[in-house]
């Protein structure tokens, strides 16, 4: 038998149970996957609100990738960034796309309807807005936000600021456009059937199930409340997706958590070397993707508020919240700045170089690490 239990067996999953696991469910741990596309298919979706944290949190779970790989995969779209899930960008792959836009869009767009009218923007002005981005982007062009502005402009539409991403990412929720390829350092638009081939309408409960599917896979062991807040479902259409994949139960926490997974029931992940360090990019899918981060909580407090940086990296050790880092890049060098929750020990220290080298092989700079 593998190590996933059957539901009588399911109990006592412990906070190391639960880091263990995640590792290798999330890839940052022993994986095998190579590819951009791969990273991202094999997660379902990942936030990518950050771009360049973004593009090292694929990195991680990809021995050997470049963030040049990254950045070309995703300017020859393999790999899209759009608003899916929930109302912030999430990279996402073409073949996957279209359906969880079915399955999440609706939900987001009537989130966001709420803020657009606050801003005195209607469903009518939404829609209109749409037809004229989708009319300026005729013909497989990549525009700017800065550009699509001056198109709505010249329609009669005159949108900026905080309104505008709304117009922008309504488009995106109603299929119509996703990410281009970069232009230097901007971000461009195009119509989503130019990236993409239309495909076959997809009936809901299979997007629903493939959606919960992707995700146990990728994420657990996790909890209901925890997929409901990572693909902004209700908790009743969540527990209608567990009925339809059957996920098993993996087991309960010591408060009475039920935790799920799917597909694995091969042998159970081997344990790293106490003492492993991951250097995360802020909100990585190891951290954001779970409502309860009670398992990868510090086993320390916090430092004082006083200069701390809640936006900063997640310093991890052994899969736990262990400090913060912030990355400064040189043109040949990558400075990883940590400060941890308490004072590493001897064998954290060469894991922690480790770790920064493992970015700086990622980005082709050398790595530099201080600790304050």
């Amino acid at each position: 038998m593998g190590f996933l239990p059957t539901r009588a067996q399911a109990l006592h999953l412990t906070p190391a149970e639960i880091v263990r696991h995640r590792l290798h469910s999330q890839r940052i741990a022993r994986s095998r996957l190579r590819e951009p596309a791969a990273v991202v298919a094999w997660m379902g979706a990942m936030q990518a609100q950050e771009f360049t944290a973004a593009k090292w949190g694929i990195g991680l779970r990809a021995p050997g990738l470049t963030e040049a790989e990254v950045d070309e995969a995703f300017d020859a779209g393999r790999i899209l960034r759009t608003h899916i899930l929930r109302p912030t960008w999430h990279f996402v792959s073409p073949a996957d796309i279209r359906w969880m836009l079915s399955v999440s869009g609706p939900r987001v767009q009537a989130i966001n309807l709420r803020y657009c009218r606050k801003m005195g923007a209607d469903t009518k002005l939404l829609k209109r807005s749409r037809r004229l981005i989708e009319r300026s982007l005729q013909h497989g062009q990549a525009v700017t936000r800065r550009e699509l502005a001056a198109a709505l402009a010249r329609g009669g539409v005159h949108v900026h600021g905080q309104l505008l991403a709304f117009v922008t990412m309504y488009a995106e929720l109603d299929g119509v456009i996703c990410s281009g390829p970069r232009r230097g350092k901007e971000f461009t638009y195009m119509l989503l059937d130019d990236r993409v081939p239309p495909g076959r309408t997809l009936d809901q409960d299979w997007a629903l199930g493939e959606l919960a599917q992707r995700y146990f896979h990728s994420h657990g062991p996790a909890t209901i409340r925890d997929f409901s807040w990572w693909s902004g479902m209700t908790i009743r259409e969540t527990k209608r997706a567990l009925d339809i994949i059957k996920a098993p139960v993996v087991g309960e926490s010591a408060s009475g958590e039920t935790y799920w997974c799917c597909g694995m029931d091969g042998p159970a992940p081997r344990r790293r070397a106490a003492g492993s360090v991951d250097l995360l990019p802020i909100y990585d899918e190891y951290l954001i993707a779970y409502k309860d981060r009670h398992a990868v909580a510090s086993v320390a407090p916090p430092p004082a508020t006083r200069g701390y940086d809640p936006y900063a990296h997640f310093l991890m050790v052994d899969g736990r919240l262990a400090g913060t880092w912030k990355r400064s890049d040189t043109q040949d060098s990558v400075h990883a700045a940590v400060t941890p929750h308490r004072p590493l020990t001897a064998a954290q220290k060469p894991a922690l170089a480790a770790a920064a080298a493992t970015l700086g092989a990622f980005l082709g700079r050398r790595a530099v690490v201080s600790v304050g």
